[in-house]
């Protein structure tokens, strides 16, 4: 077994989930529910999707030989909710996690311990992409969050239900046993 490879299968095991995440959430919200937010200094799922995409893009392509803050990325226009409808958001999703999972695919063990940057700021392949996780994640949370105080007592649960862990902790080692 070959342990930068095994990482790298694991990491984008673990971006995708993440990215089922933010779908499974999306998938329960309206057109309406997608750009509602709580107070002007918050976001919408809507201007999220468009700051995580934005970012996907500008720190993923070129990953090994360009700095990660593309001059062509105007991140503070991801700020703007001018989505126009949920295929549109969808598809800016997509485009985003499509160039993280291409990139993070085409990488072999020896690029882990490269020096890339962003924003001029040199970093190990294997610490971007761990700042990146915790970026994604972050801002997906905030999207499960938004879906959840949204929906209140119709929302469907994306893991253990209230109330069912001892449930589920069975069926588990029921499933595992002799593994």
């Amino acid at each position: 077994m070959n342990l930068g490879n095994e990482y790298l299968r694991i990491v984008i095991e673990r971006f995708k989930d993440v990215k089922s995440l933010g779908e499974k959430t999306m998938t329960q919200l309206s057109e309406e529910e997608l750009h509602w937010t709580y107070n002007n200094e918050s976001n919408s799922v809507a201007i999220i999707v468009k700051h995580l995409s934005g970012n996907m893009v500008s720190r993923w392509t070129d990953f090994l030989t360009s700095d990660g803050e593309k001059q062509y990325r105007k991140r503070d226009e991801e700020f703007r909710d001018d989505i126009s409808s949920k295929t549109e958001l969808i598809t800016i999703w997509e485009k985003g996690w499509k160039v993280l999972i291409d990139t993070l695919t085409s990488l072999s063990e020896q690029d882990l311990l490269k020096h890339i940057y962003i924003r001029g700021e040199r970093h190990l392949v294997l610490e971007a992409i761990e700042r990146q996780m915790a970026h994604y994640a972050y801002h997906v949370g905030q999207i499960v969050y938004i879906g959840k105080q949204l929906k209140d007592s119709t929302w469907k649960s994306l893991s253990i239900p209230k109330g069912e862990s001892e449930e589920y902790l069975k069926e588990m080692l029921e499933k595992h046993k002799g593994k």
